[in-house]
């Protein structure tokens, strides 16, 4: 037997033993929410999720946070300012935090929701 035709015998053994070829194997549809390069403080890092949830009307006093990252809007609408500037996000919005003085408001309809994503030096 040449050894292309074994390479066709094996390759038909495996397809019709019920093996998933890579082509038919489907995953879940993704969708990028945010992209961003990234300069981290140092070689390690402390990753922190933290989720928030603020009552109707609420705004932040203005603080800082541990690090900068990425803040996923789960519910709600939420103002930010920071830096000088000032924006409005809703429900499945992803937004970048660079770590600055800011505010959050509470601009919706009852509650807000966020998932934190702090990247920082540890402590």
């Amino acid at each position: 037997m040449r050894p292309n035709s074994l390479l066709l015998v094996t390759a038909a053994f495996f397809m019709g033993a019920g093996v998933i070829r890579a082509e038919e194997a489907t995953m879940p549809p993704r969708q990028m929410l945010l992209e961003k390069a990234v300069e981290l403080p140092t070689n390690k890092v402390n990753a922190r999720v933290v989720r928030v949830i603020f009552p109707e009307g609420y705004k932040t006093p203005l603080h800082t946070h541990e690090g900068p990252g990425p803040r996923y809007v789960v519910k709600g609408k939420v103002k930010i300012e920071e830096g000088g500037q000032v924006r409005e996000y809703g429900p499945g919005e992803v937004f970048w935090e660079t770590g600055q003085w800011m505010t959050a408001e509470n601009v919706g309809q009852g509650e807000a929701e966020l998932i934190i994503m702090e990247l920082a030096a540890p402590k």
